[in-house]
C-alpha cells in the first residue's frame, strides 16, 4: 500500500487525541473535549447556511481563516478556499487511486464558480502530478489534448470519461489513461466495469464543496475510509441523535481545516458505519459509501411531512423509540400511517400527537420495540405515480 502520509496507519488512540485536541483549539468550549462531546452541539444544516449567508454575506458570520478563492455553490452558497498545500485534502484519494508525480491528469471536474476543479487540482499537485484544466465540453479537443500531452488519469464525475473514451474510439485514437478518481455522482457497478474491460482503474471518493474530501475508496474496495481531517457522525435523519453502530442514518461532518471549521455539518446523505478496518492498511472509520438522501420530506394530503416533525414526535412521549411515517394512496386519496415504536403506550395519545405535530390526521400503529427497519427512513412514500 502507498500512503499519502503516516496519519493513515495511527492508532485509533493516536487518532482520537489529536482530533480532540483539534477540537478544542478550534471550539475553545469547556463542555467540548473530545469527539464524543459533539452531541453536545446542534446540527448545522445548509438551509441554516443560506440563511445566515444572507443575513451576513459571504460566510455568515462563520470563523473563516487564510484564503485565497470564494466560490459560488447552487443555493447560491458561497465556500471559501486556501491555497495552502491540498487544502480540500484531496491528495489522500490521489494517492489511493494509484496517482502520483509520474501522472498527468485530465482534469475535468469544472472550475467555473463551483470549487471541484479547484480541489482536484490542488490533490493532484500534493501528489507531484501535472493537471491539464480542462472541465467539460468539446469532446473532440478534449481527446486530442490527452492524445497529445499523454494523460494518464482522468479526475471528473463517472460518466464523462465514458464520452471521452467514445469519442476517442470514433476518431480512431488511443489513450493512455489508465486510472480515474472520480466524484460528484454515482458511479454504478456496470459503469466501473466498463472501465475495468478498457484496462482502467476507477475508486471514487465522497467529497462535497462545504468541507472537500470527506472519505474515499481503496484498492481493497471494501467501502469508503473517512478522511483523516474529519469526524464523521451518522444520525437519525431531522435530529443530531447517532444511530446505533451499522445503521443507516444522515452523514454529519464536523471539518477541522482551521481556516474554515464546520461543526456538526449535516450533509442531507445518508450512509452507516462499517464495522473492522480496510484490508488495505488504513485504520480510520469506514462509511459504505452513499445510500441515498436524507432528506425524506414528503407531501401527504396537500402538507409536508419533514424528518424534524417526525422526531418531535418520537420526543414528545418518553416511552417512543421510534416513529415511521408511510404514506400510501386508497382509491384516489392519500393515505397516512405512523408507526410508533413502543412498549406499549396509549395509541390514542400518540394519535393526538400526530394531529398537533404533523398537522394532519393519520392511522396510528403501535409496534413493538425493535420492529422498525434500521435503513434510514422516517418517512416512506409508498405511493406510485404511474
Amino acid at each position: 500500500m502507498s500512503n499519502f502520509d503516516d496519519l493513515e496507519t495511527r492508532s485509533a488512540d493516536a487518532r482520537m487525541s489529536a482530533q480532540a485536541a483539534q477540537l478544542r483549539a478550534i471550539l475553545g468550549r469547556e463542555d467540548v473535549q473530545d469527539a464524543s462531546d459533539l452531541v453536545k452541539l446542534p446540527v448545522l444544516r445548509k438551509s441554516d447556511l443560506s440563511a445566515a449567508q444572507k443575513a451576513e454575506p459571504p460566510f455568515g458570520g462563520l470563523h473563516v481563516g487564510q484564503i485565497t478563492h470564494v466560490f459560488q455553490s447552487p443555493g447560491p452558497i458561497y465556500e471559501p478556499g486556501g491555497s495552502s498545500p491540498d487544502w480540500w485534502r484531496m491528495g489522500r484519494f490521489l494517492t489511493a487511486a494509484g496517482i502520483g508525480a509520474d501522472d498527468i491528469v485530465h482534469n475535468c471536474f469544472g472550475y467555473h464558480l463551483t470549487p471541484a476543479g479547484h480541489m482536484f487540482e490542488s490533490g493532484a499537485r500534493a501528489v507531484g502530478a501535472r493537471v491539464l484544466p480542462a472541465g467539460t465540453g468539446q469532446t473532440e479537443l478534449q481527446v486530442q489534448a490527452a492524445l497529445d500531452i499523454g494523460t494518464t488519469a482522468y479526475a471528473g464525475t463517472p460518466d464523462y470519461l465514458k464520452i471521452i473514451l467514445e469519442k476517442a474510439d470514433e476518431m480512431g485514437v488511443a489513450l493512455r489513461i489508465a486510472k480515474a478518481a472520480v466524484g460528484g455522482g454515482a458511479l454504478f457497478p456496470s459503469l466501473r466495469q466498463y472501465y475495468i474491460d478498457r484496462g482502467i482503474s476507477c475508486l471514487q471518493c465522497y467529497a462535497t464543496a462545504d468541507l472537500g474530501n470527506v472519505a474515499y475508496e481503496s484498492d481493497a474496495m471494501e467501502g469508503m475510509i473517512v478522511d483523516e481531517g474529519v469526524i464523521v457522525e451518522i444520525v437519525t435523519p431531522g435530529t443530531g441523535d447517532p444511530v446505533e453502530a451499522g445503521e443507516v442514518g444522515e452523514v454529519v461532518v464536523t471539518s477541522l481545516n482551521p481556516d474554515y471549521p464546520l461543526i456538526r455539518f449535516a450533509t442531507g446523505d445518508l450512509s452507516a458505519v462499517m464495522p473492522g478496518q480496510s484490508p488495505c492498511g488504513r485504520t480510520n472509520m469506514r462509511i459504505k459509501g452513499w445510500m441515498g438522501r436524507a432528506d425524506q420530506t414528503t407531501k401527504i394530503k396537500g402538507m409536508f411531512v419533514r424528518p424534524e416533525q417526525v422526531a418531535a414526535l418520537v420526543a414528545h412521549h418518553q416511552e417512543v423509540l421510534r416513529a415511521r411515517v408511510i404514506a400510501s394512496r386508497a382509491g384516489e386519496q392519500d393515505v397516512m400511517t405512523v408507526q410508533i415504536e413502543s412498549a406499549g403506550g396509549d395509541a390514542d395519545a400518540y394519535a393526538q400527537t400526530v394531529v398537533n405535530v404533523l398537522k394532519l390526521k393519520g392511522k396510528v400503529v403501535v409496534v413493538d420495540p425493535g420492529s422498525l427497519p434500521r435503513d434510514g427512513l422516517v418517512i416512506e412514500d409508498q405511493r406510485t405515480y404511474d
